[in-house]
């Protein structure tokens, strides 16, 4: 890793109504809109998925790591997030994000052990520490 402080750039082109894009480089670009409930036509990123979708690529990202420091080997994972937007204090904003991690372990992987990487690895996902909204895991594990 390189050493801190990192500085990333994401960059969006958009009018006064329809898609935007949004750009980073060495990436794709991804068309972007409202979602559904806020006039969208629900065929395009909106901010509401992409954060979820930040929060469970982070989350991947970081098991990897916490898995490989702890020995802990994993066949696969399949990561559903939901998140509950409500009005808190007067102000729309998530208020919950539940992530439902089906891990698939090795032969002779230790459940315990597999539970203790997922909780560490929600801690410190940066994207979850960076969020002031509580996060919340489900974990189903499974030994193949």
């Amino acid at each position: 890793m390189k050493p801190l402080p990192h500085t990333y750039q994401v960059r969006l082109i958009g009018g006064p109504s329809g898609y935007s894009a949004l750009s980073t480089p060495g990436a794709p670009d991804l068309r972007s809109a409202p979602q559904l409930e806020y006039g969208g036509l629900g065929d395009a990123w909106s901010p509401v998925s992409l954060l979820l979708a930040a929060v469970e690529a982070c989350f991947l990202l970081t098991l990897r790591a916490v898995a490989k420091a702890s020995k802990v080997e994993f066949v696969s994972l399949d990561l559903r997030g939901e998140g509950t937007v409500d009005q808190q204090n007067g102000v729309t904003r998530f208020t919950e994000i539940v992530l439902r991690p089906r891990l698939e372990l090795a032969p002779g992987g230790d459940r315990a052990r597999a539970l203790r990487v997922l909780e560490k690895s929600k801690k410190a996902c940066l994207v979850t520490a960076s969020l002031s909204t509580p996060v919340r895991v489900e974990p189903d594990i499974t030994i193949t």
